[in-house]
């Protein structure tokens, strides 16, 4: 921008004259810019409230419309140091007798302690023929088998006197084994990678050097090596017969892992029956996040505390406390939505639906029947008119001392309960599909507020913005130039005077 010099020769103030003169244009700017940036906080509280309303949809709506959803079973055990038991939705109700016979057991094999350790020379870098008694005088082999009967494998592993501790450790590994060498305790330690019959393994040999690497390792019996067989869990059910390579057993419908061998004589109570208190949670949890929802919904929109409040100018804020700005914006953002369509729309099909009676066993049901109702309008605060409490419901102040019908309803009559939330959860589900349809120029598939149309919004008050901050710099432009014109002409005006002047004074 040129630099502009004014009232050099008028002596006005020129500068604050222009200022005064464009003063209005400058306001259509600031508030173009205010209302942009109101708009970009309502889009930022919609973009808040729609992702719970998605939440409540996703978490629970579309979670309890099938009565598959409802399955939930529990199964307790009467000895839970036996056995531990994981109820899928496949069981039955049923009371069962188990035994554990035997557990999984990975097969492990711990080396004697090699000769010559004690002095700590040993490592697995330590060839074989400097293992102290070690008489490998040449090449032999290993013989690695695992498994048992028909499924056995075996694998040949070459050494010789040169051979190190970590080059049989490497070959073990490499036939999938695990093996160390701990050199603090001069002991190889050799295992299977998991339980069962299946992964056991042997060492041994047919030849002179080979049998004398297994002994100079120390990996024989007769050299105080421990081995402990790989072998498969066994239980009984109902005293039928059931084996696994490891203590974890799945039959019809629970995943039982064997923990301990029962006892001589000993058998374990297994109780499957309908999981009450988990469908109880499942519907409690259900309301509790329709009733945050829904009471920031009405929040949002009867608030008109900060209508109309305006964002403040950069001027404005220098002039405030921090906080008073974090309040006036606060004030602000909590008012946007105030009689929104879109929140009105969303929040009366929800009310609706909740208000519904649904046909259970041909009687129509609401969910008064179920012990599930609303305070009131003059017992509940502001904004939570629209909660739901549950009668008995310990956590819940405003109804912990009444009766708890839902769940007495739920061991009693399951079914009824499962029809009407079944029913409930659907109705629903259509409303907030038909809610979140896309809407050309409008909405985007999957939101329940018209995010296309506030961005378009947004981008028509950029070009607004653009148009009026170059309409203003014209006009202001153009009182400079007007100045500068008055200026230059006094300045003429003046030096011919002058010019007058002089003549005269030289006569």
């Amino acid at each position: 921008m040129a630099m502009r010099l004014t009232g050099m020769n008028s002596g006005l103030d020129t500068e604050s004259i222009i200022q005064e003169l464009v003063a209005v244009r400058r306001t259509k700017v600031e508030t173009a810019q205010k209302e942009q940036k109101k708009l970009e906080w309502k889009q930022e509280a919609w973009k808040d409230l729609n992702s719970k309303i998605k939440s409540f949809q996703n978490k629970f709506v579309s979670n309890m419309r099938l009565s598959s959803d409802y399955a939930k079973k529990t199964t307790k055990v009467s000895n839970s140091d036996v056995a531990n038991v994981i109820t899928g939705e496949n069981a039955v109700n049923s009371v069962q007798s188990l035994r554990v016979e035997r557990l999984a057991k990975t097969a492990y094999l711990t080396g004697g302690k090699l000769e010559g350790s004690e002095a700590g020379k040993l490592n697995a870098l330590t060839k074989l023929s400097d293992i102290t008694g070690s008489q490998v005088a040449g090449e032999g082999t290993i013989t690695l088998t695992t498994g048992k009967g028909s499924s056995a494998k075996t694998v040949d592993i070459t050494v010789n006197e040169n051979t190190t501790i970590s080059d049989v450790l490497t070959q073990l590994k490499d036939n999938g084994l695990n093996a160390t060498f701990d050199e603090e305790q001069g002991r190889l330690f050799v295992s299977a990678k998991s339980s069962g019959e299946a992964s056991d393994f042997t060492l041994s040999s047919n030849d002179a050097n080979g049998l004398a690497a297994l002994s100079a390792l120390k990996l024989t019996e007769d050299a105080d090596a421990k081995k402990v067989d790989g072998t498969n869990a066994k239980i009984f059910l109902n005293d039928a017969e059931f084996t696994s390579t490891t203590n974890v057993f799945k039959i019809n419908g629970l995943t039982i892992t064997a923990m301990q061998e029962t006892k001589p004589g000993e058998e374990v109570t297994l109780t499957t029956e309908n999981d009450t208190s988990g469908i109880y949670d499942m519907i409690k949890n259900f309301f509790k996040e329709y009733n945050e929802l829904i009471n920031s919904m009405d929040k949002f929109y009867n608030n008109k505390s900060g209508k109309d409040y305006d964002p403040l100018t950069e001027e404005e804020e220098y002039s405030m406390s921090e906080k008073k700005v974090e309040d006036w914006e606060k004030k602000i953002k909590e008012s946007l939505l105030y009689r929104d369509e879109n929140l009105s729309d969303i929040s009366s099909a929800l009310k609706s639906v909740m208000s519904s009676g649904f046909e259970v066993n041909g009687k129509t049901m609401y969910l008064s029947d179920f012990g599930i109702n609303t305070l009131g309008y003059f017992t509940a605060p502001d904004n939570e008119r629209n909660a739901y409490h549950i009668d008995g419901d310990t956590d819940d102040e405003n109804t912990a001392t009444a009766a708890d019908k839902l769940k007495s309803m739920i061991s009693n009559d399951p079914d009824s309960v499962v029809s009407f939330f079944t029913q409930l959860s659907q109705k629903l589900y259509d409303e907030m599909f038909d809610l979140s349809k896309s809407v050309n120029g409008y909405r985007s598939y999957g939101n329940f507020y018209d995010d296309k149309k506030l961005t378009l919004d947004y981008s028509d008050y950029t070009s607004k913005i653009a148009n009026l901050e170059e309409k203003l710099f014209a006009y202001e432009d153009k009182w400079y130039a007007k100045f500068a014109k008055m200026e230059t002409a006094m300045a003429k005006m003046q030096s011919n005077s002058t010019a007058v002047t002089n003549m005269l004074g030289g006569l």
